[in-house]
């Protein structure tokens, strides 16, 4: 008879590796269909009902374009994404922004400056005479490969002194991807520009938190101004920043609730983990999604540290797996 071992493993541990091996096995079969993946199978990361997708934010350590993302995604397994609206715009064209090197202690000459608005100038006539033609492709290009643009991150929406017709051209877009919603950061200005615009598109606007958030945010005048203004609410960041559970808020404001990110973070202000590592109860907030039937997607967004030998398209799909097994 064998003597029986002392060591015990954890739940944890059993779901980081069991997650790992899951992983490998999908980039596998992803990788095997042909050049980027996207000869493979459709990807399908709706799991009993709950919609899993990513930010394209998760893969800003790697080359950007509009097609290198969906091969990102398609590799994940991942049938929906929150697009970031740079990588749609190089896409239908948008006339280059050139930076220019800066004077002494960061300052721009005079030089600089003026070309810097005249290249502003240029992005705001091209965005106010383009067609929507190249975005219907890029559409068209990410359904192909089985994946739903669902919302599309134009972080300028609203700012400052942008005209209407500006703000006009960023809902056209959003209708001409398919998507459901704009997301930015929260900003009770923006709201209150945008809230008559949003509905009147019935395009959403989700407002992105970061650890500024607490219970009350929502309380106020922000979600006021329109129907169609909600919360992409970021959960590990609401962890980290009250440590609170971000769980009776997503009850409270479920039927505002344009998407969800998914990150782990630990209380006080503390990192971001891997999923399963840190304070978020991602896996309850999931079980919860799906045993009241919510149709708002959650959306990975990938923050962590990525280990050295591994990459961003890699840590996403142990993400994915670890959605998939509890949402099993």
């Amino acid at each position: 008879m064998k003597k029986q071992s002392n060591v015990t493993i954890s739940r944890r541990e059993l779901m980081g590796g069991a997650a790992a091996i899951a992983a490998s096995t999908i980039m596998s079969r992803y990788a095997l269909g042909g050049a980027g993946g996207l000869g493979a199978s459709k990807p399908n990361s709706n799991f009993n009902g709950v919609q899993i997708g990513a930010i394209t934010y998760s893969y800003r350590g790697m080359p950007g374009t509009a097609e290198d993302l969906l091969k990102y995604l398609v590799r994940c397994g991942l049938s929906s994404v929150e697009l970031m609206g740079e990588a749609a715009e190089q896409f239908a064209g948008v006339p280059t922004a050139g930076r220019g090197r800066r004077g002494g202690r960061g300052q721009m000459t005079d030089e600089q400056r003026q070309a810097q608005r005249k290249a502003q100038e240029d992005q705001l006539k091209w965005r106010l005479s383009v067609s929507m033609g190249k975005y219907k492709a890029l559409r068209k290009m990410y359904n192909d490969a089985g994946v739903n643009i669902h919302i599309v991150k134009f972080g300028s929406i609203g700012n400052g002194n942008m005209t209407d017709g500006e703000i006009d051209y960023y809902f056209n877009v959003a209708k001409a991807l398919g998507a459901k919603g704009i997301t930015r950061e929260i900003s009770e200005e923006a709201a209150r520009r945008l809230g008559p615009i949003a509905d009147e598109h019935k395009i959403m606007i989700g407002f992105h938190n970061h650890t500024q958030m607490t219970s009350k945010t929502y309380e106020g005048p922000i979600l006021s101004y329109g129907k169609y203004l909600g919360l992409n609410f970021d959960v590990g960041h609401f962890v980290a920043g009250t440590s609170e559970s971000p769980i009776p808020l997503i009850r409270k404001y479920q039927d505002r609730i344009l998407s969800l990110h998914l990150k782990d973070r630990k209380v006080n202000n503390g990192p971001n983990m891997p999923f399963g590592e840190g304070d978020t109860p991602v896996a309850l907030i999931l079980q919860l999604m799906k045993r009241e039937g919510w149709k708002f997607p959650a959306d990975i967004e990938l923050e962590y540290k990525v280990p050295e030998g591994s990459d961003a398209v890699a840590e996403v799909t142990k993400c994915v797996q670890f959605c998939r097994e509890s949402l099993g």
